[in-house]
């Protein structure tokens, strides 16, 4: 008989990576000036590749935002690293490239209007939609 051991990182990782309900909206924020994934961003791919998977007629668009901080330039550039960069965690987690598409909106199509800090916390994200 095989011994099963679970430990408390193996429970942790299942309990991180329950199915959303759905992924329309949902969204995978970054650091100041930076498109790298952190680890509560990869969480949140994670359970979004959980959907797909689940999902396999569903096809998404992922919109890479920033603050309103820098050039128009600048943001477009870094708004599409962000996309990239959330499109790359999904289809390492085994979801065909072919059901993403990504676009960059930098700074010129925020998602929460304002200023300061706390807002633009909030504008630096990649935003999933689903294709209707």
């Amino acid at each position: 008989m095989k011994k099963i051991v679970f430990t408390m990182a193996t429970l942790s990782l299942v309990a991180c990576t329950q199915v959303p309900s759905q992924i329309d909206g949902r969204q995978a924020f970054f650091a100041f000036d930076s498109a790298e994934i952190s680890k509560d961003a990869r969480k949140e791919l994670k359970k979004q590749a959980l959907y797909l998977k689940k999902n396999p007629d569903t096809q998404i668009i992922i919109e890479g935002h920033c603050d309103e901080r820098g050039s128009s330039e600048y943001n477009l550039a870094l708004g599409a690293l962000r996309a990239g960069n959330a499109e790359h965690a999904i289809i390492q987690e085994g979801v065909e490239s072919e059901r993403i598409k990504t676009i960059s909106y930098g700074k010129e199509n925020p998602i929460y209007p304002g200023t300061g800090e706390e807002v633009w916390a909030k504008n630096r994200n990649a935003t999933t939609v689903v294709k209707k």
